[in-house]
Protein backbone atom coordinates (compact mmCIF):
# COMPACT_ATOMS: atom_id res chain seq x y z
CA UNK A 1 0.00 0.00 0.00
CA UNK A 2 1.12 3.40 -0.67
CA UNK A 3 1.77 5.61 2.35
CA UNK A 4 0.21 8.94 2.18
CA UNK A 5 1.65 11.94 1.37
CA UNK A 6 1.30 13.65 4.81
CA UNK A 7 2.77 10.46 6.72
CA UNK A 8 5.75 10.22 4.42
CA UNK A 9 6.34 14.42 4.91
CA UNK A 10 5.87 13.69 8.96
CA UNK A 11 8.35 11.06 8.77
CA UNK A 12 10.93 13.53 6.53
CA UNK A 13 10.49 15.81 9.24
CA UNK A 14 11.10 13.01 12.21
CA UNK A 15 13.95 12.28 10.45
CA UNK A 16 15.26 15.81 10.02
CA UNK A 17 14.72 16.55 13.95
CA UNK A 18 16.47 13.43 14.69
CA UNK A 19 19.71 14.25 13.27
CA UNK A 20 19.43 17.77 14.53
CA UNK A 21 19.09 16.16 18.08
CA UNK A 22 22.16 14.18 17.55
CA UNK A 23 24.38 16.75 16.47
CA UNK A 24 23.49 19.51 19.28
CA UNK A 25 25.48 16.89 21.74
CA UNK A 26 28.22 16.51 19.33
CA UNK A 27 28.60 20.16 18.19
CA UNK A 28 28.73 20.70 22.32
CA UNK A 29 31.20 17.92 23.00
CA UNK A 30 33.35 19.32 19.53
CA UNK A 31 33.14 22.98 21.92
CA UNK A 32 34.38 21.37 25.03
CA UNK A 33 37.11 19.48 23.47
CA UNK A 34 38.55 23.18 22.25
CA UNK A 35 37.79 24.45 25.05
CA UNK A 36 40.40 22.07 27.10
CA UNK A 37 42.86 22.31 24.24
CA UNK A 38 43.16 25.91 25.05
CA UNK A 39 43.07 25.31 28.74
CA UNK A 40 46.20 23.25 28.43
CA UNK A 41 48.13 25.49 26.35
CA UNK A 42 49.68 28.69 25.84
CA UNK A 43 50.53 31.66 23.33
CA UNK A 44 54.16 32.26 22.44
CA UNK A 45 56.05 34.35 20.17
CA UNK A 46 59.17 33.56 18.28
CA UNK A 47 60.91 34.38 15.30
CA UNK A 48 61.33 32.60 11.87
CA UNK A 49 65.53 32.05 10.89
CA UNK A 50 65.07 35.18 8.79
CA UNK A 51 63.51 37.22 11.49
CA UNK A 52 60.06 37.06 10.97
CA UNK A 53 57.84 37.48 14.18
CA UNK A 54 55.84 34.53 14.66
CA UNK A 55 52.79 33.71 16.83
CA UNK A 56 51.67 30.14 17.85
CA UNK A 57 50.42 28.14 20.91
CA UNK A 58 52.61 25.27 23.16
CA UNK A 59 50.85 21.91 24.71
CA UNK A 60 52.29 19.23 26.18
CA UNK A 61 54.74 18.86 29.73
CA UNK A 62 57.42 21.19 30.83
CA UNK A 63 60.58 19.91 30.91
CA UNK A 64 59.65 16.90 28.29
CA UNK A 65 62.87 16.25 26.27
CA UNK A 66 59.96 15.44 22.73
CA UNK A 67 58.67 17.35 20.75
CA UNK A 68 56.42 18.00 18.22
CA UNK A 69 55.78 21.01 15.82
CA UNK A 70 52.46 21.02 13.56
CA UNK A 71 52.63 22.87 10.65
CA UNK A 72 49.18 23.65 9.03
CA UNK A 73 48.08 24.12 5.52
CA UNK A 74 46.33 26.82 3.17
CA UNK A 75 44.10 28.37 3.64
CA UNK A 76 43.73 27.03 7.46
CA UNK A 77 45.74 28.69 10.45
CA UNK A 78 47.64 26.81 13.37
CA UNK A 79 43.77 26.11 15.20
CA UNK A 80 43.48 23.46 12.89
CA UNK A 81 45.84 21.38 15.23
CA UNK A 82 44.74 22.36 18.45
CA UNK A 83 42.97 19.49 19.22
CA UNK A 84 45.87 16.45 17.97
CA UNK A 85 48.31 19.36 19.70
CA UNK A 86 46.14 18.57 22.82
CA UNK A 87 45.95 14.60 22.43
CA UNK A 88 49.98 14.80 21.72
CA UNK A 89 50.25 17.03 25.24
CA UNK A 90 48.47 14.21 27.04
CA UNK A 91 50.83 11.79 25.59
CA UNK A 92 54.18 13.59 26.74
CA UNK A 93 55.40 15.32 23.62
CA UNK A 94 56.27 19.53 23.92
CA UNK A 95 53.74 20.33 21.03
CA UNK A 96 54.18 23.84 19.24
CA UNK A 97 51.32 24.93 16.86
CA UNK A 98 51.64 28.25 14.95
CA UNK A 99 50.29 30.83 12.18
CA UNK A 100 52.76 31.03 9.10
CA UNK A 101 54.20 34.24 8.29
CA UNK A 102 51.11 36.62 7.32
CA UNK A 103 48.26 34.35 8.49
CA UNK A 104 46.66 36.21 11.07
CA UNK A 105 43.17 34.92 12.21
CA UNK A 106 43.04 36.65 15.46
CA UNK A 107 41.99 35.85 18.91
CA UNK A 108 43.35 32.67 20.11
CA UNK A 109 44.53 31.68 16.66
CA UNK A 110 46.93 34.31 17.05
CA UNK A 111 48.98 36.54 14.35
CA UNK A 112 52.11 35.91 12.70
CA UNK A 113 53.70 39.64 10.83
CA UNK A 114 54.60 40.19 7.61
CA UNK A 115 52.95 39.01 4.24
CA UNK A 116 51.91 35.68 2.74
CA UNK A 117 54.83 34.40 1.04
CA UNK A 118 54.80 30.20 0.75
CA UNK A 119 58.11 30.05 -0.63
CA UNK A 120 59.89 30.85 2.76
CA UNK A 121 57.80 29.57 5.04
CA UNK A 122 60.31 26.65 5.63
CA UNK A 123 62.04 29.37 7.01
CA UNK A 124 59.23 29.53 9.74
CA UNK A 125 59.46 25.89 10.39
CA UNK A 126 63.34 26.41 11.85
CA UNK A 127 62.36 29.24 13.77
CA UNK A 128 59.41 26.74 15.23
CA UNK A 129 62.38 24.13 15.89
CA UNK A 130 64.54 26.64 17.78
CA UNK A 131 61.89 27.72 20.32
CA UNK A 132 61.39 23.64 21.15
CA UNK A 133 65.68 23.48 21.12
CA UNK A 134 65.40 26.51 23.75
CA UNK A 135 62.55 24.66 25.78
CA UNK A 136 65.05 21.55 26.44
CA UNK A 137 63.21 19.34 23.62
CA UNK A 138 66.26 17.44 22.41
CA UNK A 139 63.90 14.65 20.08
CA UNK A 140 61.70 16.86 17.27
CA UNK A 141 59.29 15.33 14.48
CA UNK A 142 57.63 17.68 12.15
CA UNK A 143 53.79 16.92 11.09
CA UNK A 144 52.54 19.26 8.03
CA UNK A 145 49.39 19.52 6.61
CA UNK A 146 49.76 20.53 2.59
CA UNK A 147 52.37 22.75 2.20
CA UNK A 148 53.03 22.55 6.02
CA UNK A 149 54.16 19.02 4.93
CA UNK A 150 55.97 20.60 2.02
CA UNK A 151 58.22 22.85 4.40
CA UNK A 152 58.50 20.14 6.70
CA UNK A 153 60.47 18.32 4.16
CA UNK A 154 62.63 21.20 2.69
CA UNK A 155 63.55 22.23 6.03
CA UNK A 156 64.51 18.70 7.24
CA UNK A 157 66.99 18.57 3.98
CA UNK A 158 69.09 21.63 5.45
CA UNK A 159 72.40 20.12 6.29
CA UNK A 160 72.85 21.38 9.57
CA UNK A 161 69.36 20.74 11.22
CA UNK A 162 68.74 17.27 13.10
CA UNK A 163 65.36 16.37 12.86
CA UNK A 164 64.07 12.26 13.59
CA UNK A 165 60.58 12.39 11.63
CA UNK A 166 58.85 14.06 9.17
CA UNK A 167 55.10 13.49 8.52
CA UNK A 168 53.09 14.49 5.54
CA UNK A 169 49.39 14.92 5.36
CA UNK A 170 48.17 15.23 1.59
CA UNK A 171 51.63 17.29 1.05
CA UNK A 172 52.40 19.00 -2.51
CA UNK A 173 55.66 18.32 -3.94
CA UNK A 174 55.56 22.03 -5.31
CA UNK A 175 53.51 25.31 -4.24
CA UNK A 176 53.99 28.82 -4.91
CA UNK A 177 57.43 28.55 -4.78
CA UNK A 178 58.37 25.91 -2.16
CA UNK A 179 59.59 22.48 -4.27
CA UNK A 180 60.54 19.26 -2.57
CA UNK A 181 62.16 17.70 -5.25
CA UNK A 182 64.13 14.40 -5.87
CA UNK A 183 67.36 16.08 -4.73
CA UNK A 184 65.64 17.20 -1.55
CA UNK A 185 63.66 13.96 -0.72
CA UNK A 186 67.18 12.26 -0.86
CA UNK A 187 68.65 14.99 1.76
CA UNK A 188 65.98 14.43 4.38
CA UNK A 189 67.44 11.58 6.76
CA UNK A 190 64.56 11.53 8.79
CA UNK A 191 62.26 8.64 9.54
CA UNK A 192 59.06 10.00 6.75
CA UNK A 193 55.73 8.54 6.58
CA UNK A 194 54.24 10.29 3.63
CA UNK A 195 49.95 9.87 4.11
CA UNK A 196 47.37 10.96 1.39
CA UNK A 197 44.03 10.59 0.61
CA UNK A 198 43.07 7.79 -2.99
CA UNK A 199 40.28 10.36 -3.55
CA UNK A 200 42.30 13.55 -2.96
CA UNK A 201 43.39 14.95 -6.49
CA UNK A 202 46.78 13.48 -7.22
CA UNK A 203 47.93 13.55 -3.23
CA UNK A 204 48.33 9.92 -3.24
CA UNK A 205 50.94 9.75 -6.54
CA UNK A 206 52.49 12.44 -4.64
CA UNK A 207 52.81 10.78 -1.83
CA UNK A 208 53.92 7.63 -3.27
CA UNK A 209 56.52 9.66 -5.71
CA UNK A 210 58.26 11.13 -2.01
CA UNK A 211 58.12 7.40 -1.00
CA UNK A 212 59.99 6.39 -4.20
CA UNK A 213 62.32 9.06 -4.08
CA UNK A 214 63.44 9.28 -0.16
CA UNK A 215 66.01 7.22 1.79
CA UNK A 216 65.03 4.58 4.49
CA UNK A 217 63.26 4.55 7.09
CA UNK A 218 60.45 5.48 4.90
CA UNK A 219 56.58 4.46 5.19
CA UNK A 220 53.83 5.61 2.74
CA UNK A 221 50.26 4.80 3.53
CA UNK A 222 47.38 5.89 0.88
CA UNK A 223 44.33 6.04 3.48
CA UNK A 224 40.26 5.50 1.58
CA UNK A 225 39.00 9.49 1.41
CA UNK A 226 38.86 12.06 -0.51
CA UNK A 227 40.05 14.38 2.73
CA UNK A 228 43.15 17.02 2.42
CA UNK A 229 45.41 17.67 5.01
CA UNK A 230 44.16 17.79 8.10
CA UNK A 231 40.62 17.48 7.51
CA UNK A 232 41.91 13.87 7.20
CA UNK A 233 41.68 13.96 11.00
CA UNK A 234 37.93 14.58 11.31
CA UNK A 235 37.15 12.42 8.37
CA UNK A 236 36.09 8.88 8.12
CA UNK A 237 39.66 8.00 8.12
CA UNK A 238 40.50 9.98 11.36
CA UNK A 239 41.38 7.04 13.68
CA UNK A 240 43.82 5.33 11.54
CA UNK A 241 44.98 8.59 10.16
CA UNK A 242 46.03 9.78 14.00
CA UNK A 243 47.16 6.21 14.87
CA UNK A 244 49.50 5.87 12.11
CA UNK A 245 51.16 9.25 13.13
CA UNK A 246 51.25 8.73 16.45
CA UNK A 247 52.72 5.50 16.49
CA UNK A 248 55.30 7.24 13.86
CA UNK A 249 56.12 9.47 16.24
CA UNK A 250 56.54 6.76 19.76
CA UNK A 251 58.79 4.38 17.20
CA UNK A 252 60.87 7.39 15.92
CA UNK A 253 60.68 10.43 18.71
CA UNK A 254 59.71 8.30 21.88
CA UNK A 255 58.13 10.82 24.56
CA UNK A 256 60.03 8.94 27.25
Amino acid sequence: MRRPARSRFGLLIGSVLAAVVLAVPACHQAEAIRAQALADSRAVSFESIDGMQLSGRMFGPEGATAGVVLLHMQPADQRSWFDFADQLGTLGYRTLTFDFRGYCPGGDGGCSGGSKDISAIWQDVGGAVGLLRTEGVRRIGLVGASMGGTASLVYAAESDVDIDAVVTLSAPDAIEGLTAGPDVLQSVSSAKLFLAGNGDGNAAATAQAFYNESAQPKRVEILTTADHGTDILEGNQAEIAQNLIVGWLTQHVPAT
